[in-house]
Formats: structure tokens, sequence, C-alpha cells
């Protein structure tokens, strides 16, 4: 299995990027990495890797692609697309288009990701849009949210491939048996909601190869409701940073509210063990990032802010896509979904 790695992609790049990519290499014998980036600075990198003898095992499976551009987050993503052809996202994914590897990591631009994966990788034949795929950190039953940003404006069809997608990936990748599909809204009757909401509903209770078991309402969305929340990419974000605020505020409130006082301090302490648990259940950095579903090959967004170990859990989300052939399965699924042809506005 190949994988091409954006070794320029985030803030801390191109250092975690490459310690990432090492450190996957390492877990993984089976898998080989391509670095995109500027050649000299990524060798650079490697050769300042931590651990050398680790290093060495694993450098026949890492070949760096030279690919002297970087696309930022200021640049319009289809401009910078097209004038930078040698840039990391261009040079990688068409790699991936080549057949040449199976996935594409990136912490960089989320518009410039969006945009080459489906002109250059190119859509799944059937999907009117591809869909950013987030992984909430909710403890006990993971929850995918589709989509969490990357369509706005919707249609109902859309959204009911958003569903599909993100029933399969659970089913491939998170081994959910049959995973429950709910429909964000404002209420639970299925006449919420505005008219994009009612119809994507009245097109969501007709036949469909995965399980909906109707609306899901934002309070009950980290309660363990459904395997898979599926939204209009607007919602579905604010959703996403609502939900991240409300972790990061309550964990605050709770840290400061145990240092205020000599018994908050050790309760604290006796509870520390239990607090370290709660948060690391709540860590994003194990997700690794956001799968884009819909197109011909594994790609996965990771966080702009990722460090090495969200790097490595990227690629394990890559590898994890390809093994469980995600791609494949909703190739032979867009042909069972129940949708009506709507025109284009």
């Amino acid at each position: 299995m190949k994988i091409v790695v954006d070794a320029m992609g985030g803030d801390f790049a191109p250092k975690v990027n490459v310690d990432g990519a090492i450190d996957a290499l390492c877990e993984y014998p089976d898998m080989e990495i391509i670095l995109v980036g500027p050649e000299t600075l990524i060798e650079e990198t490697i050769s300042a890797y931590s651990n050398a003898e680790a290093m060495a095992k694993v450098r026949n499976r890492l070949t760096v692609v030279d690919a002297p551009e970087v696309i930022t987050t200021e640049e319009h993503p289809v401009m910078a697309l097209r004038r930078k052809k040698n840039s990391t996202f261009v040079v990688g994914m068409d790699i991936v288009r080549r057949k040449e590897a199976q996935a594409f990591v990136s912490a960089g631009s989320t518009g410039a990701l969006m945009a080459g994966a489906m002109f250059k990788i190119g859509r799944i034949k059937g999907i009117d849009r591809p869909a950013l795929a987030t992984l909430l950190p909710v403890p006990g039953r993971p929850l995918l949210l589709v989509d969490a940003g990357a369509n706005t404006d919707c249609q109902p069809k859309w959204i009911v491939q958003f569903a599909m997608m993100g029933s399969a990936y659970m089913r491939r990748v998170m081994n959910v048996e049959k995973p429950e599909v709910g429909l964000l809204n404002i209420g639970v009757e299925a006449a919420k909601g505005n008219e994009q909401a009612q119809n994507t509903y009245a097109l969501m209770e007709k036949p469909q190869p995965f399980a909906f078991i109707g609306n899901v309402e934002a309070r009950d969305a980290l309660a363990g409701k459904a395997d898979v929340i599926a939204a209009d990419g607007f919602v579905g974000n604010v959703l996403l940073k609502n939900t991240e605020g409300v972790i990061s505020l309550i964990f605050g409130l709770i840290k400061g509210g145990l240092m205020d006082s000599a018994k908050g301090k050790l309760a604290a302490l006796l509870a520390k063990d239990t607090f370290r648990n709660i948060k690391r259940s709540f860590d994003s950095t194990e997700i690794g990032g956001a799968p884009l579903l819909g197109v011909e090959g594994a790609v996965i967004k990771a966080h702009g802010n990722s460090n090495a170990r969200a790097i490595f859990c990227a690629i394990r989300q890559a590898k994890s896509m390809v093994d469980g052939g995600v791609v494949d399965v909703i190739r032979e699924e867009v042909a069972k979904l129940s949708v009506e042809d709507e025109k284009e506005e």
C-alpha cells in the first residue's frame, strides 16, 4: 500500500509531517509513503528524525517527490491549483490519480484539498458532491458527522449521498455492523425543519442502503442516538465547531473550579486519573483527521495544528480506508440510492 503525504501542510510543517510518516512506516511494515514537498528541505528533515536507527530501517519505503510550491490557506483554492502546477496538492493528487498510490493525506488548506480531490483525483460516478466526514470524539459510541463543512446550500439528494457514504465508512473502517443514520434537524418529527430538511427526510424514508432512524436534534447528537449524522455542510460545521468549543469550555470550567480552593485541589488530585481518561476520550489527536468521501481515492484532511501523532493517526486512518475498501463500497452502493432527479437551481 502506498500513501502520499503532503509534507508542507499545516502549521508545523514539514517536521510533524515527516516525523508522523516515519512513525507510521515503523508501525506498518506493509506500507510505503511518498512525501511531496521541496526535496532538499524534506531530505534535511528526514535526516533530523530523532531515532536514526529506526529511520534507517524504513528508509527504503520512504520516497520524496519534489514539489517546490505550497498552496496556503489565504489563497483562492481553484486559482492556486491552476497557477501552482508544482504544488504539493497538484503533484501529490496526480500520483493518486495515476493509481501510483491509494491515498492522500494533508494538513493543508481544506479548500485546496476539496477542489484538488474533485478536479485531480475525480468524483466517484454518481456522487454529486464529495463530503468531509468528521468522527466526533464521543465516548463509547463513535459518531460520524457528514458533511462537516465541505458543502453549503446542499440539495436533499446530496445529503442522502452523504448518509450512504457515512454508513459505508462506519461499516468498513469502524466495524459497526449496521450503522444507524440520523438527519440533523431542529426537531424529531418528520414535518420539522426547513424545506431542505423536510425534502431530505422524505427521500431518506424510501428504501436506502443504510438504516435511517429519523431526525436527530443537535442536543442529542453526542448522546449516542446514532452512528452517523447526515447534514448540510453549513449546519454540520456549526455543530462541529460548537461541540469543540463546549468541550473546551467545560474542561476549562472544571479545572478553574477545582483550583479555586484547597478542597478542590485535593479532589482534583484524587480524581486525576479519572479526569485524564475522560480528557483522552475527547482527544481529537487520536482521530487524526476527516476523510473526504466520494472521490476515487482515500483522502484525509488532517487538522492544521496537527502534531506528529495526529499525522500518524491520519495516515492510519487512510490505511483503514484502503484496507476496508471504502471507495469500492461507495461505488457499489451509489447505484442503490433512492433519490429523485432534481433540477439545478
